[in-house]
């Protein structure tokens, strides 16, 4: 069984960067907290979870998606094996387990596709809180 506790985060993509930093921090209050120009990425502090806001001319949705890369539940406990093992009894496909940055910092995290073809990120702790 997996134990999701909250929503981590959440990635959009954004058509104008200016345009959406503008509504989700001076409309919605949130807090630039991290920029990654490499990458087109800018992480908002939303109280305890993150919205990140993706360029979308730097990272175009793939044919047919929307403008919504992903979200992330935050899972306690994470224990890999035992989420592989619940997921193949569902005829599921985990991909790799890989450190990434959530609302907690860097942390083990692993992507799974709802039927619909939505990306979840199941998201563990971080390793140094």
């Amino acid at each position: 069984m997996i134990s999701i506790r909250n929503i981590d985060h959440v990635v959009i993509r954004a058509a104008d960067m200016d345009r959406a930093l503008a509504f989700y921090c001076g409309v919605l209050g949130c807090t630039e907290e991290r920029r990654l120009d490499s990458i087109g990425l800018v992480q908002l502090r939303a109280g305890t979870s993150m919205i990140d806001l993706m360029d979308a001319a730097e990272n175009p949705p793939p044919a047919g998606a929307g403008n919504m890369d992903h979200f992330a539940v935050r899972v306690d406990p994470f224990d890999a094996e035992a989420i592989r093992a619940h997921l193949a009894e569902h005829g599921i496909e985990m991909g790799k387990v890989e450190s990434r940055v959530g609302a907690e910092g860097n942390g083990p995290s692993v992507y799974v596709q709802d039927p619909d073809g939505n990306t979840v990120e199941l998201k563990g702790p971080a390793y140094n809180p």
